[in-house]
């Protein structure tokens, strides 16, 4: 079996479909996508494939992963490593279709039954995250994630500490105790604004605090550890284990948070789960992508026995279901009881793609960009 050809789609509401063609008609999807960059990783991917992976015997995984990172002089960084996540998804689809078995089979099968999900919850004032939180609560979810803040300057006033302590407050005493709560500090506070606030935050009993700094500040973890009674959670925005690597040798961090559209891939995603676990650190994968990219992560999240939970990416109890099930022939692999989604037991990736809706779609001009913040004196703020 050989590759032959593929297909790239530029969809809304912000990502990018792969699809990879085989010489005896099995094809395997992935969704290699950077948030606001889908043009650049596109390319990146274009460039992979054309140079190197078409007209290879896909199922060799292990060794294409290899290739694809070693053989650039330039390696990692986020646009490499999700053109590199992609493509491992699309040929781990394609392995467990020519063998007939969901990817977490040829992985070491099942560790879990089920797994847990959690939902992002939005609003600025504390009466609409509540609103929202009880919504989704009485639709199922037994885990939630909130935003701490918006943008922030170094050190903040007194006035600005308790408003983002009070919000996240009334939102904990709002839900059943049975709810658990992330925090994420999306790396917009320094680490003299993290240390205040993990500290106001520690009697709340929250499930974890994301990103209480950003990536590159992450020898500060341990200080703010040492400090906090919370759980500290960080890795959305690393790509490889050797990106994890100093992480885990500061032990600052109680759970890493990778993407697996992001971060190499099902591949590399097992391996950071195991390197994890090696340092009694557990995993709770982020995910605010598409359908690939969370079928993709289950199938993980399926093996590794030192899951917590996994950001579910999208809303299945929303008045009108998103654009995420636009693009699945079947529905119903995602459906969700009592905070659980089930594990996907079709082979390959576990979903089926209508490909005619991604084809039409895809014929949309998609601009979907971060915005840029500023703070009152006009500085750029972090996002």
């Amino acid at each position: 079996m050989e590759i032959t050809g593929y297909e790239l789609y530029e969809v809304p509401p912000r990502w990018l479909f792969l699809k990879l063609e085989t010489d005896e008609g099995i094809a395997g999807w992935g969704e290699p996508i950077v948030e606001g960059r889908a043009k650049t990783v596109r390319t990146a991917v274009t460039e992979m494939l054309d140079s190197y992976l078409v007209g290879r015997d896909p199922r060799r995984i292990e060794d294409h992963w290899q290739a694809l990172y070693r053989g650039g002089f330039y390696r990692g960084g986020p646009i490499l490593m999700s053109a590199i996540a992609g493509i491992d998804q699309a040929l781990w689809d394609i392995k467990g279709r020519y063998y007939d078995a969901p990817v977490y089979e040829l992985l070491g099968g099942k560790s879990r039954e089920r797994i847990r999900v959690y939902q992002w919850v939005g609003g600025d004032r504390p009466s609409d995250v509540i609103e929202e939180a009880e919504r989704l609560v009485d639709s199922g979810y037994t885990a939630l994630k909130m935003d701490a803040t918006n943008q922030t300057r170094h050190i903040e006033s007194p006035a600005v500490i308790d408003e983002t302590v009070d919000r996240i407050r009334q939102v904990r005493e709002a839900l059943d105790d049975t709810v658990d709560i992330g925090v994420d500090f999306r790396g917009r506070v320094s680490k003299s604004m993290a240390k205040t606030l993990t500290d106001r935050l520690a009697d709340l009993d929250l499930l974890f605090i994301e990103e209480p700094v950003l990536p590159e500040h992450s020898e500060h973890l341990p200080d703010i550890a040492a400090q906090s009674r919370t759980p500290l959670a960080t890795g959305e925005r690393l790509y490889s284990r050797w990106d994890f690597k100093e992480l885990f040798r500061g032990g600052g961090v109680d759970l890493i948070q990778p993407v697996v559209s992001h971060a190499g891939g099902i591949s590399e995603l097992v391996k950071l789960a195991n390197m994890a676990e090696a340092h009694n650190v557990a995993i709770a994968p982020n995910c605010p992508l598409g359908p690939i990219a969370l079928a993709a992560s289950l199938q993980v999240d399926t093996v590794v026995p030192n899951l917590v939970v996994q950001d579910h990416g999208f809303d299945v109890h929303s008045a009108e279901r998103g654009p995420a099930y636009d693009y699945l022939a079947d529905t119903s692999v995602f459906d969700f009881e009592e905070g659980y989604l089930d594990t996907l037991d079709e082979p390959g990736l576990g979903i089926r793609i209508d490909e005619e809706t991604v084809a039409e779609r895809s014929t949309v001009n998609v601009e979907w960009y971060n915005p840029t913040w500023r703070n009152e004196d006009g500085s750029i703020a972090d996002w």
